[in-house]
């Protein structure tokens, strides 16, 4: 089986950066925690466990240390509690989200009703609604709502959503009761062309595969989009989740993956990908 690796795949900067600064911390200090899962991977939490980075999902969980701030960010609340508490504060927030966290506060400070448009469970829009009194998630459709009528909007989107989702939910908002719509582009140039690789690539294959975790909002929305173009398009973690039967009858296979998936697992996949096929013959 001949297997193509999409041109932009796995870590993005943001995440390289977070990575690279907990391991960078693991190897001077030893009492080391991350407020949530670093990054939506795993297996890389699970590598770096083992190091000794401690994930909590509270800040009454840490009493000392140094307490990594992981890449989707944290709310200003959660970063005042930790400096009352004393601990060492290493902030591996991704720029990108640190730079809609700024917007939506100051777009509230200028008297906009800040609209996030995500998922308003994931931890990167939580983070930004804590930048604000009193912000708004819309998730879809049935959330439109939650806007109030004849309001100044300043609206603002999850990183990691495609430009397809953002356009969508923004004619959706416009053709709403306003008195002013002010929207600034925060979606992640890298994400875009990441989704942009991989749906010109499943076009081109008989079965298209996605890795990364379940929860990682940004490979659900590569998964997404190629399965639009592509039905036989498969979201698993690893090569361990693989159903092999699904691979006979084909003969050209895609590969694409999410910025928090590590390089290994997409090598260990290719690579046992092309064994298979190889053995089969």
């Amino acid at each position: 089986m001949k297997v193509i690796v999409a041109e932009k795949c796995g870590f993005c900067h943001g995440v390289r950066n977070a990575i690279s600064m907990a391991e960078k911390i693991l190897a001077q200090e030893n009492d080391v925690y991350s407020l949530g899962p670093i990054i939506h991977n795993k297996n890389m939490v699970e590598r770096l466990a083992k190091s000794g980075l401690k994930t909590v999902n509270k800040v009454e969980e840490i009493r000392s240390g140094t307490v990594l701030i992981r890449s989707h960010g944290a709310a200003p609340e959660q970063i005042a509690k930790l400096k009352e508490k004393g601990v060492n504060i290493v902030d591996a927030t991704c720029v990108l989200v640190k730079r809609v966290q700024h917007i939506a506060g100051e777009l509230e400070r200028d008297g906009y009703k800040v609209v996030i448009i995500g998922d308003e469970n994931h931890p990167e829009v939580r983070a930004v609604v804590g930048c604000t009194e009193d912000a708004v998630v819309i998730a879809d459709e049935s959330d439109l709502h939650k806007l109030p009528e004849n309001a100044r909007l300043g609206l603002v989107c999850q990183t990691t959503q495609s430009r397809e989702y953002f356009s969508r939910m923004l004619g959706a908002i416009a053709r709403g009761s306003f008195s002013e719509l002010k929207v600034i582009n925060t979606l992640c140039q890298e994400a875009i062309k990441r989704q942009q690789s991989a749906v010109q690539l499943c076009k081109q294959v008989d079965i298209m595969f996605v890795l990364g975790s379940l929860e990682s909002a940004n490979t659900r929305k590569l998964a997404e989009l190629c399965k639009k173009y592509n039905s036989e398009t498969f979201h698993l973690q690893n090569w361990n989740e693989l159903d092999k039967n699904i691979l006979f009858g084909k003969n050209v296979a895609g590969v694409t993956a999410g910025a928090s998936t590590p390089e290994w697992i997409i090598a260990e996949f290719v690579k046992n990908l092309e064994a298979f096929g190889a053995g089969s013959r």
